[in-house]
């Protein structure tokens, strides 16, 4: 015989592994990813100043002789 019970459980532990898998998702993307993404950005800034720097030269006024 089924009973209201017997149906709730399963949905109760579908929505707990559903609960960790969003945990394990978040976890991934604030301790692996958001790191890696924030190293490429200010890496990529620092390269792109640092070709702008080697075209234009550094900034400031120009040097007097």
């Amino acid at each position: 015989m089924v009973t209201d019970q017997n149906i709730a459980q399963p949905a109760e532990a579908q929505r707990r592994n559903s609960r960790m898998s969003e945990l394990l998702v978040f976890l991934t993307i604030v301790v692996l990813i958001w790191p890696v993404v924030a190293v490429g950005v200010v890496g990529g800034y620092g390269f792109l100043v640092w070709m702008i720097q080697m075209i234009f030269g550094p900034p400031g006024p120009p040097l007097l002789h």
